[in-house]
């Protein structure tokens, strides 16, 4: 009779070598996202090229009987038969723009490369290994965002405003589409709203600054994303659930540095439950941040209530060596001399308005021109 086949016994795994597996992955996957974002540099920085030639080209005397007004076409025409896609004259006009652009903050360029060569795709290796870090050491920052990015800030008319959305997208490596609905929302407006003008100044050389409990502030907060209906009836409650359902967005709508921590978290003295609607932590200002959510007008009433959060958070809850509470009152419409009369001058409560739509870019601009008129400018003079 034939004995039965004997099933081999799978080895165990070797968990000596597991040290080495999670090593050599972390490697590899480093290398590959190193590889992607080496890809996108390339991209940008041969657009910049593609851009300063064409420029030179031009400067050279080029443009003459009428040939100047064609060029882009029939340029487009002739790098499409031979490259194929992506040299559309649309987009070789973007690459034109792209350098004059940025051509300031990389004044030297042409001597790092060498004139003698001939295409930039034969200087793979010297574009990646020595322009790359020329431009790296002569930009703020890197080209660190995709072409894709470069074109949407190429049509934004404002050069401080630009910046600020190429500085906030490279911080905190928004997608496309979310830069799109940051500046659909007007951050750059609603952020600049809630500072002085040296503050503004700030937005465009820095992004957003987090220094003190005022700089997580937007005016008003833009919360579309919520799918809330804008005339419709709904209750805080409602409102604190959809936030829950889009908290990821909701903290990026917030700003930089916030940690979710709960909702409603309950506290308890003298036998009597208070409930504070969301509780944040900011690891930038290492403090607590609460919420508290108001669908209608703000009263005396609830900047009281918001007082004794803070006060409790900061007495029973927070350490000796974190910052003090911040409270943010999230309310439909809100009262600033209410808000002035009733709290100490120091205090770290605010309210904010929030809204289910966004905003209107015109009318934010608009606010931005009067504020500007009616604000003084606490810069400091510059020496003659």
């Amino acid at each position: 009779m034939a004995g039965k086949a004997v099933k081999a016994k799978s080895p165990a795994p070797d968990e000596p070598i597991l040290p080495l597996v999670q090593e050599i992955r972390d490697l590899v996957q480093g290398a590959r996202r190193a590889a992607a974002q080496n890809v996108n540099t390339l991209q940008v920085i041969t657009n910049f090229e593609i851009g300063r030639r064409i420029v030179e080209y031009e400067q050279k005397g080029s443009r003459r009987a009428g040939y100047g007004a064609h060029l882009l076409e029939d340029l487009s025409r002739k790098l499409t038969e031979e490259l194929g896609r992506g040299f559309s004259s649309t987009n070789l006009k973007y690459m034109r723009q792209f350098y004059l652009e940025y051509r300031s903050a990389a004044p030297q360029i042409r001597q790092t490369l060498s004139d003698k060569s001939g295409a930039l795709v034969q200087q793979e290796s010297p574009i990646r290994q020595t322009l790359s870090d020329h431009l790296s050491d002569r930009f703020n920052h890197k080209f660190t965002l995709s072409w894709s990015h470069y074109v949407f800030l190429l049509n934004i008319d404002n050069p401080e405003e630009r910046k600020f959305y190429e500085i906030e997208s490279s911080a905190n490596q928004w997608s496309l589409s979310e830069l799109k609905r940051q500046f659909n929302s007007g951050i750059y407006e609603r952020l600049a709203l809630s500072r002085d003008k040296k503050g503004v100044k700030d937005l465009a050389n820095k992004g957003q600054i987090i220094e003190n409990p005022r700089d997580l502030l937007k005016d008003p907060y833009v919360l579309e994303f919520l799918g809330l209906d804008e005339n419709a009836h709904y209750s805080e409650s409602d409102l604190e659930s959809a936030i829950i359902d889009k908290l990821e967005t909701f903290l990026l709508e917030l700003g930089r540095g916030f940690l979710f921590e709960a909702r409603q978290k309950r506290f308890t003295f003298d036998a009597d439950h208070y409930f504070v609607d969301l509780v944040f932590y900011n690891r930038i200002l290492r403090c607590y941040v609460l919420i508290d959510l108001k669908i209608g007008k703000i009263t005396h009433e609830n900047l009281g209530q918001m007082q004794m959060y803070v006060n409790y958070y900061d007495r029973e809850v927070k350490l000796p060596d974190e910052n003090p509470t911040v409270g943010i009152i999230l309310c439909r419409t809100k009262n600033d001399a209410l808000v002035r009369l009733t709290l100490p001058e120091k205090s770290n409560i605010y309210a904010s308005q929030y809204q289910l739509y966004l905003p209107s870019k015109e009318e934010l601009k608009q606010k931005l021109i009067e504020w500007s008129e009616s604000v003084p400018d606490t810069s400091e003079p510059t020496s003659p």
